[in-house]
């Protein structure tokens, strides 16, 4: 962490304000030598940080009103209480100083002195009187929109009457102002603003394009501790080690800061905040499904001495660098991209070698979806038209200027094919809208181009603004596939578009049954259709796999392998597939997915076809109930019920409630006794709101066979009522 000095004056300073030392009687008076009479100096008896009317004014009450947090750009106010007399601007000069960093100086903007004057300077510290009552003296100081953030003290220095005293004023805390019009951080909407900065829960999206369902999630920016973790986070990263000041001069950009965060979220080149794994293999840790919310995991991180928490994928990667975006004031939301793109060797392309059952054999992949975070800020480090939504991502997929980190990239550069643009354009472009060739090998061992019919970037997803609802935001990153627009961004994206050939004569798509729930069997179905007017004999080798969210197939659970099968002209023969529990039951991964995929071969042209979709197979609902009237700092009761779907029992049940404002911390209930098919796992969870207003209280639920179940319930918290005189 950054450490700062205990003495920034000479007289009568103390590192505590409520200890400072009062000057002695000779410090307090002196003789005038015009008018020969004794003159009381001005002392300082206490004074008032106002925390928690500054904190309202700037938006971090959430955080509590024990400390001072305030934001750039906006003024916050400091009452002086003097003994003695009053003060008297012809007689008494005022200057603070406000400092951050280890080493703060003025050259680097860490360090700024500022004497009281008759207005405030909206480009530079400055300070004025806000109001005078007797000895009471209320101040306003202003930070500018383009000053560091982070931890900073503040110092009063007093000269009067020939005399200069100094006073430890003690710390406040400055972030980013996405209300101020000067801070590159700026959101013309309240509406964005509250969602994006000042929300402390969400909705984060998963799934498969064809069934997408929202994981609830606690952000928790504003809970305790979480902004000191945040600046330690800051104090912790390769480059404040390098090089302390220059570090904390370049905390005034949000460039620079969501960079940083990008990269200490995952530790792969530094001590980061979570260990990244795919293996389902988390006995040594914590599964990433298992996770509510950022706080644990940031607090686990803070308390184990910066060891990395066990473990994360791309949603917890997302959800942790928007809690710490957010709480730095970044305007910040978590965003999903379904059938995104992995490309590994920066050629826009990923291209897909399978065996002769159309099982890949190659590292490029698509995932079935991947998270990352947009950050809402201005570019002044680039030529115009790339402020508002930067892409950014904590997953260590790809390696940036050395780094495992992602952005932040313009949004609006992604959709213009703008890959010069910095940073990481090219990575993220490929994500949306790379092109998918699929290479079978043949008998005779060499390669046949197969038609696809995936597309990568679908349904780009994320909260809608106020509401628990997806919006869609794929506009955003690409235009319609197909359009004169899009060809247009691939020429001058210098990529010249391998497309897909042309639709052949032969068509295979997948479909599913209803309700495909865990504990039940189901069907999948692949639809062969015959385009032409001449009858087709062909080879179908029709299968299912486990997958894993990022595209990495497991066991096969069941397959046919036709070898004739005849289509009639202009015809469609739909063929099925039963899956039942008993064959997927305990190879299913916490994933719960399915991949299904048909390889289709015209037995005399050797066409070759490849249809696929992924499956997600759905979890029960955990039923939640709010018994009695929820009201602040009184205790409340949460039912929460989950029946088992299985046809096996349930063992190692365990409930996990979380809430920002709602539930201080984590609230565990475990279940000792199993739960037999058809039965219900209840549990009541006894907490305090300690906040009012509408919050969320979100709900997980564990088990030997069901692991990662979620829900959450909106709960409004009455305030609680104030005394009557």
């Amino acid at each position: 962490m950054c450490v700062f000095g205990s003495k920034f004056g000479t007289v009568g300073l103390s590192a505590d304000r409520r200890s400072h030392r009062r000057p002695s009687r000779t410090e307090r008076t002196w003789i005038n030598p015009v008018n020969n009479r004794m003159t009381t100096a001005l002392l300082l008896a206490n004074w008032d940080l106002q925390c928690e009317r500054n904190n309202k004014d700037h938006r971090t009450s959430d955080a509590g009103s024990q400390r001072l947090l305030v934001r750039r750009g906006q003024s916050f106010l400091v009452t002086l209480h003097f003994s003695k007399r009053s003060f008297n601007k012809e007689v008494d000069k005022l200057t603070f100083h406000v400092k951050t960093g280890p080493r703060p100086t003025q050259t680097s903007g860490t360090s700024s002195s500022f004497p009281l004057s008759s207005s405030l300077k909206k480009a530079k510290w400055s300070s004025t009187v806000e109001g005078q009552d007797g000895s009471s003296l209320t101040v306003a100081i202003f930070p500018p929109p383009d000053a560091r953030i982070g931890r900073y003290h503040l110092t009063l220095e007093i000269s009067t009457e020939g005399q200069e005293f100094s006073y430890d004023l003690g710390e406040f805390i400055l972030l980013f102002n996405p209300w101020s019009t000067d801070d590159t951080v700026f959101m013309k909407s309240e509406e964005a603003r509250v969602e994006y900065v000042l929300t402390q829960h969400g909705q984060i999206y998963q799934g498969s394009q064809d069934f997408i369902f929202g994981c609830p999630w606690v952000f928790g920016q504003f809970e305790e501790g979480i902004v000191d973790i945040c600046l330690q986070l800051l104090d912790s990263n390769p480059k404040f080690l390098r090089n302390q000041d220059k570090d904390c001069s370049r905390r005034n950009s949000p460039v620079y800061i969501s960079r940083v965060v990008s990269a200490m979220v995952n530790c792969n080149d530094d001590k980061g905040i979570l260990w990244g794994r795919w293996d389902d293999q988390y006995d040594d840790g914590i599964s990433p499904l298992s996770w509510t919310g950022s706080v644990d995991i940031l607090q686990r991180w803070q308390k184990s001495g910066c060891q990395p928490v066990r473990y994360g994928q791309c949603w917890v990667f997302a959800a942790v660098a928007c809690t710490v975006l957010r709480c730095l004031g970044i305007p910040t939301r978590v965003v999903t991209n379904f059938e995104s793109a992995h490309d590994t060797n920066s050629n826009l392309t990923i291209e897909r070698y399978m065996d002769q059952n159309g099982q890949p054999r190659s590292r490029e992949s698509i995932w079935n979806y991947h998270c990352w975070v947009e950050s809402w800020m201005g570019r002044p480090d680039l030529a115009a038209g790339y402020d508002g939504w930067q892409a950014l991502d904590s997953t260590p997929q790809e390696k940036s200027e050395g780094v495992y980190c992602c952005g932040p990239a313009p949004v609006k550069a992604i959709k213009e094919g703008d890959l010069h643009v910095k940073y990481d354009v090219p990575f993220v472009f490929a994500e949306v809208n790379a092109d998918v060739v699929n290479y079978v090998r043949q008998t005779d061992m060499s390669w046949k181009k197969i038609t696809h019919t995936s597309l990568v970037g679908m349904k780009i997803s994320t909260k809608s603004v106020g509401k628990d609802t997806r919006e869609d935001i794929t506009h955003h990153y690409k235009y319609p596939e197909g359009s004169r627009e899009e060809r247009a961004v691939f020429k001058k994206a210098l990529h010249r578009k391998d497309r897909a050939p042309a639709e052949g004569g032969l068509k295979v798509r997948i479909k599913a049954s209803e309700g495909i729930n865990n504990g039940s069997d189901f069907k999948v179905f692949a639809v062969l259709t015959n385009n032409t007017g001449e009858e087709h004999r062909c080879h179908l080798k029709f299968g299912t796999h486990i997958v894993s969210y990022n595209g990495v197939l497991g066991p096969e659970i069941r397959s046919k392998d036709l070898n004739n099968i005849t289509l009639e002209p202009y015809g469609e023969r739909t063929v099925p597939l039963l899956i039942r529990y008993e064959n997927y039951g305990h190879h299913l991964t916490q994933d719960n997915m399915i991949k299904v995929r048909a390889l289709l071969m015209d037995l005399y042209t050797k066409e070759v076809v490849l249809g696929a979709r992924s499956i997600y197979v759905k979890n029960p609902d955990i039923k939640i109930r709010i018994l009695g009237e929820p009201m602040q700092k009184r205790k409340l009761v949460a039912e929460l019920t989950l029946t088992n779907p299985l046809p096996t029992p349930l063992t190692g049940c365990v409930f996990t409630v979380e809430g920002a404002g709602l539930t201080d911390g984590q609230k565990v209930q475990e279940i000792e006794s199993p739960i037999d098919p058809g039965e219900e796992a209840k549990v009541r969870v006894v907490f305090v709101p300690w906040q009012s207003g509408l919050r969320k209280l979100v709900v997980d639920f564990e088990s030997d066979k069901l692991k990662g179940v979620k829900g959450y319930q909106d709960v409004v918290v009455a305030p609680k009522p104030k005394r009557s005189l």
